[in-house]
């Protein structure tokens, strides 16, 4: 098995309140992720703390062999390198062309000429379909070609695995298919993806392993096969008949 990922007993506490109680987990390399769940389960919370943005209370978050919750500041932004986010909420940055939100990382971070970068930044916005816009304002663009920005901009640090937060979220129900069509064409380059998500459509025909939150606890793991048509909890049962009846 080739992990990427390994977390152990993982907990998080804000005050007296848990919101991730001893958590498990192992996300090999190539594997598509998808995260479901009832809001308030701690799923975006347990993606916070796959890259220390959420110090676990307590517990273990190997990435790549390297124990996370060991290091320093320093140490924890070059390993986050490797691992791009993208949020619900765009971020980009308003006083940029698109081409120039996607190259910013690349210069500042790891050097790279203007050149290089932006032969870069073009070859990412031609995958997300974008390439025709690279020299608009992002105030320009639709919410879900904002989104698809964001992922190119993500992919620019050419990481090794990605992790999606609600990508769809944000955005009016016709722009979601253009984000999550690109987000499966991406699953199917062999990139790493931990998602987490409502859109169950997504997460059955895209993931190879589906994952049910829900109350601080990952109750089931499995295919997507194994969790939509044969629920083992009372708990994800009753949130698949309601989610599946919607």
């Amino acid at each position: 098995m080739n992990k990427i990922i390994e977390v152990k007993h993982l907990k998080k506490n804000y005050g007296d309140k848990e919101v991730l109680k001893d958590i498990n987990a192992v996300i090999e390399k190539g594997k598509v992720i998808t995260v479901i769940g009832p809001s308030g389960s701690g799923k975006s919370t347990f993606l916070r703390c796959l890259n220390l943005l959420e110090k676990p209370t307590s517990g273990q978050v190997t990435f790549e062999g390297t124990e996370l919750t060991d290091l320093t500041e320093e140490e924890l932004d070059q390993l986050r390198q490797k691992m791009g986010m993208v949020f619900q909420s765009f971020n980009l940055f308003p006083n940029m062309s698109v081409i120039e939100n996607v190259m910013l990382a690349p210069m500042k971070v790891k050097g790279m000429s203007d050149q290089e970068a932006g032969d870069l930044a073009h070859e990412l916005l031609a995958k997300v379909g974008l390439d025709d816009f690279a020299d608009h304002s992002p105030a320009s663009l639709s919410g879900g070609q904002q989104q698809r920005v964001a992922i190119a901009r993500a992919l620019a640090m050419q990481p090794d695995m990605m992790l999606f937060d609600e990508p769809t979220s944000a955005l009016d129900p016709e722009m979601v298919g253009e984000v999550l069509k690109t987000m499966q064409d991406l699953a199917q380059t062999g990139m790493t993806m931990v998602v987490v998500t409502h859109e169950m459509g997504f997460a059955r025909k895209v993931a190879d392993e589906v994952w049910f939150m829900a109350d601080g606890y990952l109750l089931e793991q499995g295919s997507p096969d194994q969790v939509f048509d044969h629920p083992q909890s009372d708990r994800s049962k009753d949130f698949l008949a309601k989610i599946l009846e919607a």
